[in-house]
């Protein structure tokens, strides 16, 4: 992305025809420093393309998120809200423009509806967004990442409707398919907003031990399961959650399929410094304990 070369961007995304494929790999580029900058010059080269002008708005989100910060709204500027509005209001006017052509283009509905948090959008339009990516990609998992967190506490919905989502999303999804581990960041986010010693009580509950061990055997550890895009993320937080919840029997076996594909997500929210270090001592201790 920081080449501008058009072509190899233009390929790359056109052997992805798979919305999830498609959208990890948005993950990524929208994320890329100084695409803002060019984007635009592609967008006016080819008008009637709607790849360049899907990449303004991806990207778009991620630079209103920068200039908002990720502090709580009590701790951010009024020049950094007007920084991110100004530029989420560009964003969805490129993402609502790539829906108006390709009303199926699941990508942009899935950063409408990471974008719906941001510009404070009505419950019924917030999930009308999340709609219009399950009517063709049912079980795209960023985009239930992103519905999940429109739902959660701290935003516009409550635990209850958290969680009712992730278990209703486990309940369909299809074996072997990476929308179970959807419970670990549901599991994960109520975990990180409490206060220390309920956190390690609620995780080693009877209910989140039963939810984690079901996403892990109707997810990763499933005899149907395929690497895909993004599975390295998603059987680290299955790992990392029956580790501390201290289903260790399991959590060995999800670290047996990791093998040495460790990710920095989730184990920085337990370590400061070295995710892998922690990473290897987690999967020492699982081993030792659950074998």
């Amino acid at each position: 992305m920081t080449t501008q070369d058009r072509e190899t961007v233009r390929g790359v995304f056109a052997s992805l025809p798979d919305p999830d494929g498609r959208a990890y790999l948005m993950d990524f580029a929208s994320d890329v420093p100084g695409v803002q900058d060019w984007i635009g010059r592609w967008v006016a080269d080819e008008p009637g393309s709607t790849l360049p002008l899907l990449i303004q708005g991806c990207r778009g989100v991620s630079w209103a998120w920068e200039a908002r910060g990720s502090a709580y709204a009590e701790s951010t500027s009024q020049e950094q809200f007007a920084g991110f509005f100004e530029r989420l209001a560009f964003a969805e006017k490129c993402l609502l423009e790539v829906t108006e052509r390709d009303p199926a283009d699941t990508t942009a509905w899935t950063w409408l509806t990471l974008s719906a948090r941001g510009s404070q959008v009505g419950r019924d339009e917030a999930a009308a967004r999340f709609n219009a990516v399950v009517k063709h990609a049912p079980e795209h998992l960023i985009a239930h990442q992103q519905r999940l967190q429109y739902l959660c506490d701290k935003w516009f919905g409550s635990h209850a409707e958290m969680f009712a989502f992730a278990r209703e999303a486990l309940a369909r999804s299809t074996p072997g398919g990476l929308l179970p581990t959807l419970m670990v960041d549901a599991h994960l986010e109520y975990w990180a907003r409490l206060p220390s010693g309920e956190d390690r009580a609620h995780i080693q509950s009877p209910a989140a031990r039963q939810d984690l061990v079901v996403a892990a055997q109707h997810s990763v550890l499933n005899v149907a399961f395929r690497p895909v895009f993004g599975w390295p993320a998603r059987a680290n937080g299955l790992a990392m959650l029956l580790y501390m919840a201290g289903e260790f029997a399991w959590a060995a076996r999800v670290f047996d399929m990791i093998g040495d594909h460790v990710t920095q997500y989730p184990w920085h929210y337990i370590s400061s410094g070295n995710p892998a270090r922690r990473f290897v001592d987690a999967r020492k201790d699982a081993y030792a304990f659950g074998r």
